[in-house]
């Protein structure tokens, strides 16, 4: 009746091994490192990179615990401080010659002194959160002179693209800063002009003017205009450096506007400086050109002639020279989906986009006029802008298109989610950039974790007093609980915050509440008179159903939290849902795993140790009273 299958047993002994090797980790404590990622779009760390690391650390007469390539970054573990500051300044010269444009991002970091075979495992410590471990801080200025010179640039992309539709003839469209101009040969076009621009182009106040036979309309942001432009390019910037973050999976982040024209980004919990530093730094935004083949163009590609006016000069994945025009046909403002995927015809890697309505009317009108032509996709970061591949039109496009050129799949996948993540409305440049300590204290760091250790004390202290041996049990399986917990959270690599360790010592109340439970079902059917094997069969299956119950409130009041809250709201959800789960495997089949184990092989059992069993004044003793 009260015998476990040894299949039982089998996954109760997986659980506690599983639960001990991914707690581990969080006991090693930490140590200082060096680690390396990619500063570009265009440039890639892999393994060959990892062993040119260890080798620029062999010359330099340091010997690192390990070098090893995991994800998109290289990371050099060190015994001490001394030895990770020389690593960094070694590497960073050797990969970095020229300071003022580097390739790679090299910065310090710590990692968990667990030993390799654990982290291959990806037994990894839980991070701690921003009020708990701290965190990193970064304070971006957005450049909004950008932001309102890419609103005038498009507003004359609009603006000839009307007059063209209208049919009214003009002498050409010129833009200094923020201000448009148009040229007229007569004052019927001009007049013409200014009644189409005025109800169409709302932003811009325009103001005709006429000078011996030369007509002018100038047209300038109005200030209204302006501050929404600025404020529209500060909020789409904050939205996108959260898809960023979130896309890549740092928890918790903390994006908030400053000022008119600063945000702050704090990331709690993280480890890898170094890529929270590339993914913050990473301000690309996505522009598409046509590329300029005529003959001067050519000229200026092998340095026989100067770049064509109107024009610029960039630099291909290969280092080849690519002569593009100024004028932009797309912005990433008007993606809204990039997907890596492959060609079903050459069946190479490829990026899949998808523009919205007044992109599609774009790409759809320049493809059509341009079959047969070159058309590059730029990324801007950091103000210097690459090519990303320049494919040659082959027909008419829509909505939806691909792109590719010699990319790797991992090429496609990354740029992909550097495009999907969102093009930023303005540049911004990062002016201040630090590590800050617990926001808490060590001393209230120390207390926070002393409440869980005492309230689990405190419990195990009542419970072994009151139900005796059962007690005993509903200690063990409150331990393995905590263990069961914090192994899913460190599997998880979730963020523990302070709201975290209280929905910790909330898991341990309701763990304890549902051994309570069978514990006082179990005396019910002994008071009854019931045999204790009887007994303790019929309280673990009474108890079932008030324990699920009770759950599974529980589990969708903290569903609710984690789907509609955020920051530490959402914090507090995570650990409570996911102790909710781990409470009621421990409470109920690893008690009675004990249970069964110790009781079970007693055929003829007269008694149990559950404590005190309260009975009427002049009844008779129940059989399970000792």
């Amino acid at each position: 009746m009260n015998r476990y299958p040894w299949w039982k047993y089998a996954i109760l002994a997986i659980a506690l091994v599983v639960g001990l090797l991914y707690t581990a980790p969080n006991f090693y404590g930490e140590a200082p490192a060096v680690q390396v990622s990619s500063g570009k779009a265009t440039i890639k760390v892999d393994a060959a990179l990892a062993q040119r690391v260890g080798e620029l650390l062999q010359q330099a007469g340091l010997a690192p615990d390990f070098v090893q390539f995991e994800g998109n970054s290289i990371k050099a573990r060190f015994a001490d401080t001394d030895a990770q500051i020389k690593a960094k300044d070694a590497i960073s010269r050797a990969l970095n010659p020229d300071p003022t444009d580097p390739g790679y991002i090299v910065a310090l970091n710590l990692v968990s002194r667990s030993p390799a075979w654990m982290a291959s495992i990806h037994a990894l410590p839980m991070y701690l959160g921003l009020d708990l471990r701290g965190g990193v801080h970064f304070l971006m200025q957005v450049d909004m002179k950008s932001a309102l010179t890419k609103k005038a640039e498009a507003i004359s992309g609009d603006m000839r693209t009307l007059m063209r539709d209208k049919n009214i003839r003009h002498l050409g469209v010129t833009r200094d800063g923020n201000t448009v101009e148009v040229r007229f040969r007569d004052a019927e076009s001009l007049a013409a002009a200014r009644n189409l621009l005025a109800d169409s182009v709302t932003e811009m106040e325009w103001t005709p003017s006429q000078d011996a036979g030369d007509f002018r309309l100038r047209g300038v942001l109005k200030p209204e205009a302006a501050f929404k432009v600025q404020e529209q390019a500060l909020q789409q910037n904050i939205t996108t450096l959260h898809n960023r973050v979130n896309e890549l999976g740092t928890s918790e982040p903390v994006i908030q506007q400053q000022g008119v024209d600063r945000v702050v980004v704090q990331l709690p919990g993280v480890q890898d400086t170094a890529r929270a530093k590339d993914i913050i730094g990473r301000t690309a935004t996505l522009e598409l050109r046509m590329v300029n083949e005529s003959a001067e163009a050519q000229a200026a590609v092998t340095g026989a002639g100067p770049v064509p006016f109107g024009s610029e000069r960039f630099l291909e994945r290969n280092g080849q020279p690519i002569i593009v025009y100024r004028q932009v046909v797309l912005t990433g403002d008007n993606l809204t989906d990039a997907q890596p995927g492959f060609d079903g015809q050459t069946q190479e890697p490829t990026v899949n986009l998808t523009v919205d309505a007044r992109g599609a009317r774009i790409i759809r009108d320049v493809t059509r006029e341009n079959v047969g032509k070159r058309m590059a996709i730029l990324l801007f970061e950091k103000g210097k802008g690459e090519v990303v591949t320049a494919p040659v039109i082959r027909s008419e496009l829509g909505a939806r298109f691909q792109i590719s050129g010699r990319m790797t799949t991992a090429e496609a996948t990354d740029t992909a989610l550097l495009l999907r993540a969102g093009s930023l409305a303005a540049p911004m440049e990062i002016i201040e950039e630090r590590t800050i300590g617990p926001s808490l204290g060590a001393d209230n760091i120390e207390k926070g974790f002393k409440s869980v250790m005492y309230g689990a004390i405190a419990i195990a202290v009542f419970m072994c007093s009151y139900y005796l041996l059962f007690g005993v049990f509903s200690t063990l399986a409150l331990s393995f609980n905590l263990l069961l917990l914090v192994a899913l959270l460190s599997m998880l690599q979730a963020t523990l915050t302070l709201p975290g360790i209280a929905a910790i010592a909330l898991t341990l109340g309701m763990a304890i509440d549902a051994n309570v439970l069978i514990n006082e079902r179990v005396r019910e059917e002994l008071r009854r008179g019931v045999a204790p094997q009887q007994a303790i069969h019929l309280g673990y299956e009474h108890a079932w159903g008030t324990i699920l119950d009770s759950n599974v409130t529980s589990l969708i009041a903290g569903i609710a939290l984690l789907m509609f809250g955020s920051g530490p709201v959402r914090g507090f959800a995570v650990v409570h849902c996911l102790g909710i789960l781990t409470s009621m495997f421990s409470a109920v089949m690893f008690s009675r795993g004990l249970v069964n184990f110790w009781y079970g092989r007693q055929k003829r059992l007269k008694s149990v140790s559950i404590g005190q069993v309260w009975r009427p004044e002049g009844g008779v003793a129940p059989a399970g009273e000792r």
